[in-house]
């Protein structure tokens, strides 16, 4: 439209002929020392990225450009009108296009000050964490001053290059031309870590098997992630930025961002949906259920008024039916838990989000303020003076982002014991890693029964073979018993693994300073329905699903007790020796 009316006023007001006013401009512009930018809409946009980096863009399997970056760049272009052709390369070969101008613009790039000196950038469509990672048996690594002198491996020209290089890591560096590169380098043996964004890491470890990688440190750094021209492309950016906030308006942002990133990031819990279809079901099941215990209350009667030779066919009745009531409440108690974590999960994670930005804009702010302290002395800041808060703020955030990451961690455990889980197939596990989050689900009660508690785990314990969650619910229920056991606080709770080579098995022990059993209840305590708590809500159900639990995978429960003394209880499973497989 500007060029319709600028064409308008030359035909209505200019006097000059037109030959003379374009030899004019063609001398301006052979003069001319600077790029030239074509008017987005004049022809096809060439827009440059990486061939290998998912999911946000990459080469598919059938030689297609795929990824978020490619689907937001192609609604953006349907909504502005603009024709585009994608050409994906290696990195540091886009960089140099973009430089070049074989390409108008990059759809994914994270800004640094450095680069902004010779590219402008939309504003960001992504927030890109990174993260270090190791093999397995990498040592630990607390912090980026641990890398000194060792191998670690990054994405050529990729911003981490560029981050690494000006905090003096620049002789530690291996480069390699993807992402994926530097992964398979590490997985291979070769090498000490590998820094890698966290999304296309997960994406290439799980596409690639890489089985024996890890993360060994997160939130290395975080980058904004949107579109790039060269300096002084004002007009093309505009229209991609214009492009992305319609999107963004409209919710095709949306749509296209759970498509590819959405799956690893918690969504807002729809109740509204939960209400309609809740109602849709529970409606007929209360009715189902309310027949059926109609029915079993009829056919109790007509069962009592049989033969005795029925009666423990109608016990083994009864027995599935209340199973079946109990199972069907843990699954219930299962989708709440999942609801209320996906709640917690929102807004802790947009604390995790934040807290990186606030700590980064109070290192910029520092500066300025030691500047006035200097100045004028001390201030008040927050209602707190500033010599005091200079110490303070780095502690808060600190505190913060600790206090995100276990709730993070509690909301991850909790929905992962509250998950059903049919599937009857078995994997490798590590008994301790199962303890360890047992102990973390359970922790609220541990604390409120005893001041005394520890936990022992058994160094280089063989790994054993059986379902995860159905191992952590029998490790669940042990503990909350210790913890219903103890009449104070000052009773102790001690939990421990062992390894007992001559029956190659691991073990799990539990020991209270609590009440204890007596010896006429010690046979009976995995009898379905048999409780000494029922007066409290006990169902007798807990200890006779551990032990079916413990026979399904090959193990024993055992029980030693003494009134008024404690009680020991030992879970054994059978481990993986050397040269099995799972």
């Amino acid at each position: 439209m500007r060029g319709d009316s600028r064409w308008r006023r030359i035909s209505l007001g200019i006097a000059l002929p037109v030959v003379a006013a374009i030899a004019t401009l063609l001398v301006l512009w052979s003069a001319s020392p600077g790029p030239v930018f074509a008017a987005p809409g004049a022809g096809v946009i060439i827009v440059g990225g990486d061939r290998d980096y998912p999911p946000y863009e990459f080469i598919d399997k059938y030689g297609h450009p795929a990824g978020f970056n490619v689907d937001l760049t192609k609604a953006i272009a349907e909504v502005m009108g603009m024709k585009v052709e994608f050409r994906l390369g290696g990195w540091s070969e886009m960089l140099d296009a973009l430089k070049a101008g074989k390409v108008d613009i990059l759809e994914g790039m994270s800004y640094s000050a450095d680069r902004a000196k010779w590219v402008d950038f939309s504003p960001p469509h992504s927030i890109v964490s990174h993260a270090l990672f190791g093999r397995r048996d990498s040592p630990p690594i607390s912090s980026l001053e641990q890398l000194r002198g060792k191998k670690v491996i990054v994405h050529r020209s990729g911003i981490m290059n560029e981050y690494l290089a000006a905090h003096g890591f620049a002789r530690n560096l291996v480069l390699t031309d993807t992402p994926a590169d530097a992964l398979r380098l590490l997985a291979s043996g070769q090498d000490d870590y590998a820094v890698v964004a966290i999304l296309p890491a997960t994406y290439i470890i799980r596409e690639n098997r890489l089985s024996n990688l890890v993360p060994v440190l997160n939130n290395v750094a975080i980058q904004r992630y949107g579109y790039a021209v060269r300096k002084g492309n004002a007009e093309l950016l505009a229209r991609f930025s214009e492009g992305l906030a319609i999107l963004k308006k409209t919710g095709q942002f949306d749509a296209i961002h759970n498509k590819w990133l959405g799956v690893l990031e918690p969504q807002k819990f729809p109740w509204k949906m939960l209400l309609k279809y809740g109602a849709i079901v529970v409606v007929p099941l209360l009715l189902v259920l309310g027949s059926t215990v109609f029915w079993s209350r009829s056919l109790q009667r007509q069962v009592a008024q049989r033969t005795e030779s029925l009666a423990k066919a109608v016990d083994e009745l009864q027995l599935n039916q209340q199973q079946l009531l109990q199972a069907d409440k843990m699954a219930a108690l299962g989708i709440l838990v999942s609801g209320v974590a996906h709640e917690i999960n929102n807004p802790n994670g947009l604390i995790l989000l934040d807290i990186p930005i606030l700590r980064s804009a109070y290192a910029d702010a520092v500066p300025i303020l030691e500047e006035r302290f200097r100045e004028e002395g001390d201030f008040m800041l927050g209602g707190i003076s500033y010599s005091r808060m200079r110490d303070e703020i780095p502690k808060i955030l600190d505190e913060m982002q600790e206090g995100a990451k276990r709730i993070k961690r509690i909301v991850s455990d909790l929905k992962d014991f509250a998950r059903r889980d049919d599937a009857t197939g078995k994997e490798r596990l590590e008994l301790n890693d199962i303890v360890r989050t047992a102990i973390r689900l359970v922790e609220p009660s541990i604390r409120k029964a005893t001041a005394h508690f520890t936990a022992e785990y058994a160094e280089s314990l063989p790994s054993i073979v059986g379902n995860a969650q159905r191992i952590e619910q029998v490790i669940v229920n042990l503990i909350i018993n210790a913890c219903q056991a103890l009449p104070d606080r000052e009773r102790r709770i001690v939990v421990s693994t062992t390894f007992a080579p001559d029956s190659g098995t691991a073990i799990f022990r539990v020991r209270d300073e609590g009440v204890g059993i007596a010896p006429e209840h010690l046979s009976r305590l995995t009898d379905p329905f048999f409780t000494t708590k029922r007066d409290s809500g006990g169902t007798g159900l807990g200890l006779s699903v551990s032990a079916g639990i413990v026979k399904e995978h090959g193990g024993s429960l055992v029980f030693e007790s003494q009134p008024g003394k404690g009680t020991v209880v030992t879970l054994t499973l059978p481990v993986i020796m050397e040269g099995n497989a799972v």
